[in-house]
């Protein structure tokens, strides 16, 4: 029996490298490049579409620890992103072409997949499947969602009692740009991390208060795209840098150009604010404007961005865009495997189960890989304890209330409290979550994956 993964991007990538690993057959289909979405550019399998950055690397960070619980579940895609970083201070940041292309090519190659390149229509209506069409599932698949909760609902008292607009769920998500590295003005910007974590991994153009204050004004009052579907609200942890602005003068300068931790070496004092740009490949010829996600018009992003210091010639590589992001009600529809129910074998990963993140996307890949190789061996489909970064994860996305449910990145607050009563330093306490995660996902791992390998 063959599995279906519907969908390439990191999730439906990682769900297959678990099942085709343990000698599962697996079917991976992928509709790019015949037909891109409004984000993707390439039919390469995990491509990064908003940012090449996949968060912090430390083990004293949430998003550190979902990545080495992971690697202990042997990730494709945290190999793929370890053996392509590039500098970034704390950061784990990848060089995007290598990156996908890695994985690209570890899964053509693999024996056990056979890829292929059309779009689907509709969900498998038996065997086992996993879904990981991302926040950009075509309009056909969205609609064949709805049919299967409309199928649901007949028989469901508890989807009966709710409209079909609390089930499928949408929010607009917005693109960093990019900017060619020769043509920025080396003299106007400096190289350093925030407080030297990491060495000098970012470019950094120092705003005084007049240019900050003047860069904030047009931003707010620069045309920008307006969605079709403007009741659709944006996603808190990734507002379009001129939302942000909006908010307030000092909005940005607490938020993504905070000059904390930075020393403009031309003044030897820290600046008013500070642009961050961060190294997108390994030859360095192309930089990602940290935090500068936006939805203003074309002509609009070169005329404002060109206000920044060592800005003023920048030529874009690729302009900022926005785009409607999809996710089901997952506390509806799923239960603690991920599984659809009332439709066994049918899991759902990725970004559309409400997950937000690149690595969260993975995560639930992995574990729908993991979850749908003991299904076909028979074997009970254990969810990871909720001490550990997987476990909160699933337990927020299949438990959360309902009714006011929103994507969410895995962060220290899912995870249960440490329970000792004495006060304990902030970097020392998040470190014993990470040991208590660790030590419970192995005795996991002996339970569930050792059995399935």
């Amino acid at each position: 029996m063959r599995v279906h993964v519907i969908g390439a991007g990191l999730a439906g990538s990682e769900a297959a490298w678990q099942l085709a690993k343990w000698g599962f057959a697996v079917c991976l289909f992928e509709m790019r490049p015949i037909r891109l979405t409004p984000a993707h550019q390439s039919g390469l399998f995990a491509e990064l579409v908003c940012s090449n950055s996949l968060k912090s690397r430390a083990l004293d960070s949430a998003s550190g620890l979902l990545k080495e619980e992971m690697r202990r579940l042997d990730s494709l895609i945290m190999r793929a992103a370890d053996e392509h970083s590039l500098p970034a201070g704390s950061c784990l940041a990848v060089d995007r072409q290598a990156f996908s292309s890695f994985v690209t090519r570890t899964l053509e190659d693999h024996p056990m997949i056979e890829v292929v390149r059309e779009e689907v229509e509709e969900i498998p209506g038996e065997g086992v499947a996993i879904l990981a069409s991302g926040p950009l599932t075509s309009a056909p698949l969205v609609q064949a969602l709805r049919s299967l909760i409309d199928r649901g609902s007949e028989s469901d008292t508890a989807f009966s009692s709710c409209s079909q607009k609390r089930f499928l769920l949408s929010f607009f998500d917005a693109i960093s740009p990019i900017v060619l590295a020769e043509s920025l003005d080396f003299s106007r910007l400096f190289l350093a991390s925030r407080y030297g974590h990491g060495g000098d991994d970012y470019l950094n153009a120092p705003l005084d208060q007049l240019e900050y204050e003047r860069l904030w004004e047009e931003l707010t009052r620069s045309g920008a795209m307006e969605p079709r579907d403007f009741e659709i609200p944006f996603f808190e942890g990734c507002l379009p840098i001129e939302e942000l602005a909006r908010r307030g003068k000092d909005a940005l300068r607490f938020g993504p150009l905070k000059p904390v931790g930075l020393i403009d070496p031309s003044s030897g004092k820290r600046p008013w604010a500070a642009v961050q740009l961060r190294i997108e490949n390994r030859e360095a010829t192309m930089y990602n404007l940290v935090g500068f996600q936006t939805r203003l018009k074309w002509n609009e992003q070169k005329r404002v961005f060109r206000m920044i210091p060592g800005l003023e010639a920048a030529e874009f590589c690729r302009l900022g865009s926005m785009h409607r992001n999809t996710f089901i009600n997952s506390p509806f529809l799923l239960d603690g495997s991920l599984q659809w129910k009332g439709r066994s074998g049918l899991f759902l990963a990725g970004q559309i189960t409400g997950v937000e993140g690149y690595v969260e996307s993975a995560a639930t890949g992995l574990l729908a890989g993991i979850y749908a190789a003991r299904l076909l061996q028979g074997k009970e489909l254990e969810p990871p304890p909720r001490e550990t970064a997987l476990g909160a994860l699933v337990r927020y996305i299949t438990e959360a209330n309902p009714d006011h449910f929103q994507p969410m990145n895995m962060n220290f607050g899912l995870l249960p409290p440490l329970g000792e009563g004495k006060k304990i330093p902030f970097r020392e306490r998040r470190l014993r979550y990470a040991w208590r995660s660790l030590s419970a996902l192995e005795q996991w791992k002996a339970r569930n994956v050792a059995e399935v390998a």
